[in-house]
C-alpha cells in the first residue's frame, strides 16, 4: 500500500512537513521583539543559564504525568486548542507582571499547560495516552525547535531530531521485545513495571531537557527585555504554545502514518515534500 493511494493520508502528510518545516521558535521569538534573540540571551544573567536545565528537566518530569493524566483517554477526540492557549496567555502575563524572578515559578505551568495540549493532540490523532511509548513521543516534542539553516534537503530538521532520541527509543524497543518473549504479553505497554518505565522516561527526558532548555532560555531573555511587560508575556507564551501545538501536530500525523505505511516509506516521501517548501 502506498500514501498516494489515499488522498487524505497524502493531504495529511504534506500538512506535516508545512508545520514541522516551518521557522523555528527562535526566529518568532525575535520579530517579537524586534531584534535577534541572541542579543537578549547574552544580556541574560550568567546564573539564569546554569539553571535553566535543571529547572527544565524537573518541569519536564512533573509535567508528563500530571498533563496526561488530566486528560481522558479517549482516542479521536477533537483538541481543545483555544482552551490551552487561553490558559497560557494568563499563565505569561502572571509571569510578565511580577518580573524576570517570576519566571522560574512560572515555568513549571507553562510547561504542564504545553504538555498537556501536545498529549490532547496526540489523542486526537488517535494515540492511546495509556501508552508509554505514547508518553515518549509527547515528550520528544519538545526536542523540536523548528527548522534551521543548517537542514538540507537530505536529512531535515525533523528527523534529524527523531534520530537525536533514537539510541533511547532504541534501547526501550530492545527490551520491550524481551519482556514480551518472556511474559507473552498481547501489549507490550502493559508489561512494563513501574521502574522501567520510569527509567525510559528520565532518559528520555534527560536528552530532551538539554535541546528544549535552549529553546527555554531563549524564552526568557525576550521576557526579560526591558518594558515588555504582562502582555508581552502572555503573548510569548500564546507563541510558545502555538508552536508545540504545530509541533505536536505534525509529530503525531507522521507517527500515525508511518504506523500504517512504514517509517522509511513516509520518510522519502517526506523528503521529497520538503524540497518543495
Amino acid at each position: 500500500m502506498s500514501i498516494h493511494d489515499d488522498p487524505k493520508d497524502y493531504s495529511d502528510l504534506k500538512l506535516a512537513v508545512k508545520l514541522l518545516e516551518a521557522p523555528s521558535i527562535t526566529a518568532r521569538l525575535s520579530n517579537i521583539i524586534g531584534s535577534p534573540i541572541e542579543g537578549a540571551v547574552k544580556r541574560l544573567p550568567a546564573s539564569v543559564s546554569k539553571k535553566v536545565n535543571g529547572v527544565v528537566e524537573a518541569a519536564l518530569h512533573k509535567s508528563v504525568d500530571v498533563a496526561l493524566s488530566s486528560l481522558d483517554n479517549t482516542p479521536n477526540k477533537l483538541a481543545s486548542n483555544k482552551l490551552h492557549k487561553l490558559y497560557a496567555a494568563g499563565s505569561g502575563a502572571i509571569g510578565g507582571a511580577f518580573g524576570f524572578a517570576a519566571l522560574f515559578v512560572e515555568l513549571p505551568i507553562s510547561t504542564t499547560l504545553m504538555m498537556r495540549s501536545v498529549a490532547d493532540i496526540a489523542r486526537s490523532e488517535g494515540f492511546d495516552l495509556q501508552d508509554l511509548t505514547t508518553k515518549l513521543a509527547c515528550v520528544e516534542v519538545f526536542a523540536m525547535g523548528g527548522k534551521t539553516k543548517s537542514d538540507d534537503a537530505t536529512e531535515t530538521g525533523y528527523y534529524l531530531t527523531r534520530g537525536f532520541t533514537t539510541e533511547t527509543m532504541r534501547h526501550l524497543s530492545k527490551e520491550l521485545v524481551e519482556i514480551a518473549a518472556k511474559q507473552g504479553a498481547h501489549a507490550m505497554s502493559a508489561s512494563f513495571t513501574p521502574s522501567q518505565a520510569g527509567k525510559w522516561l528520565a532518559a528520555l527526558i534527560e536528552k530532551v531537557a538539554s535541546q528544549f532548555g535552549v529553546v527555554i532560555t531563549n524564552k526568557f531573555a525576550a521576557q526579560a527585555v526591558p518594558l515588555l511587560g504582562a502582555a508581552t508575556g502572555a503573548t510569548i507564551n500564546t507563541l510558545f504554545l502555538d508552536f508545540y501545538q504545530e509541533m505536536a501536530r505534525g509529530h503525531f500525523i507522521i507517527k500515525r502514518l508511518e504506523h500504517k505505511y512504514g517509517y522509511e516509506a513516509v520518510k522519502a516521501e517526506y523528503v521529497v515534500m520538503r524540497k518543495g517548501c
